[in-house]
């Protein structure tokens, strides 16, 4: 007569240790994508939208060897006070010129041509950006 086993293989059936371990692991691992996500998106919203001061180059002049008109149409919060950077080029993109302009007025849309002195004759301005503050 064959011997009949009565009680089931240990390990065979259910759940293993490391089966448990490996769904804990990918709970884990999809609660922390999740929350990395979300700061992910905070941070840009909160970068977006925290810019209190942005501008726009409406157009430029290179008046002369020494000096560049640029008009530039500010938009802030109206107590925000805030400065923009110009950079001017060269030809061979060489920067001759760079000044910082500082927006105090009490309004909400500025709109203002300014003059940006260059160590030689510039072909381009560029506005490097806007921030707030002194």
């Amino acid at each position: 007569m064959a011997a009949v086993r009565e009680a089931l293989p240990e390990g065979r059936y259910g759940r293993s240790q490391d089966q448990r371990a490996d769904r804990k692991l990918r709970i884990t691992g999809s609660v922390l994508g999740v929350a990395f996500l979300a700061m992910i998106g905070w941070f840009g919203y909160d970068y977006v939208a925290g810019q209190d001061v942005s501008a726009e180059l409406i157009k430029s002049k290179i008046v002369s060897d020494a000096r560049a008109e640029v008009h530039l149409e500010v938009r802030k919060d109206r107590d925000a006070d805030g400065h923009c950077t110009l950079r001017a080029l060269s030809e061979d993109g060489a920067e001759v010129g760079r000044a910082d302009f500082r927006f105090a007025e009490r309004t909400d849309r500025i709109d203002e041509v300014v003059s940006l002195r260059t160590t030689s004759r510039a072909t381009a301005v560029e506005l490097k950006g806007c921030t707030t503050g002194s």
